[in-house]
């Protein structure tokens, strides 16, 4: 995938449309400092701007491959283009996230883009461990260097909350006493 294409596309579509989004997965992590390898972007989206996200995915050449309440995930024939994946936002806490994301320049300042925040990021981790443990072990590890490289400025009582919400507070606990002894 050709990051830098895919997401000048998809950004400039997102704001002509004042589509509601912000980064989150692999990609956002490296923004907060843990760089490690992706294959594709996700993004956290408005649920009531999914219209017009699919408008822009299919004018673009993507094919919806799947596509629930929750989720949409998009691919394209050609290989700079990649994978996309869209999780909707309509419940307070996640459009809270994505009220709170924060603008970061990539690229070398050539791109403006909206970026979920380290607690908003570890509380998808956090689910993602309780959804699929065939993943526990990656997410762990992201969630760790990211409370790591994060912990000076993180609100951890939010991240409890998120915790909390999800049945994942031992599971939270635990990192919190590795990251902050």
């Amino acid at each position: 995938m050709e990051f830098k294409t895919v997401l000048e596309k998809l950004l400039t579509n997102f704001e002509r449309l004042n589509i509601r989004y912000a980064l989150m997965g692999g990609f956002a992590l490296g923004l907060w400092g843990y760089g490690r390898a992706t294959a594709d972007v996700d993004f956290l989206a408005h649920r009531d701007d999914m219209d017009k996200v699919d408008a822009v995915m299919k004018s673009l050449g993507y094919e919806c491959l799947y596509k629930s309440d929750n989720v949409s995930q998009y691919l394209s024939d050609l290989k700079i283009f990649g994978e996309v994946d869209f999780i909707h936002a309509f419940r307070a806490t996640s459009l809270a996230m994505l009220e709170t994301a924060e603008e970061k320049m990539v690229f070398n300042g050539d791109l403006k883009i909206r970026v979920l925040k380290p607690e908003s990021l570890i509380a998808f981790k956090l689910q993602a461990v309780k959804n699929n443990p065939s993943r526990t072990s990656v997410d762990l590890q992201d969630i760790k260097k990211l409370a790591e490289i994060n912990k000076r400025d993180m609100d951890c009582g939010l991240i409890d909350r998120y915790a909390e919400l999800l049945n994942m507070e031992e599971v939270w606990h635990e990192i919190k006493k590795e990251v902050f002894p």
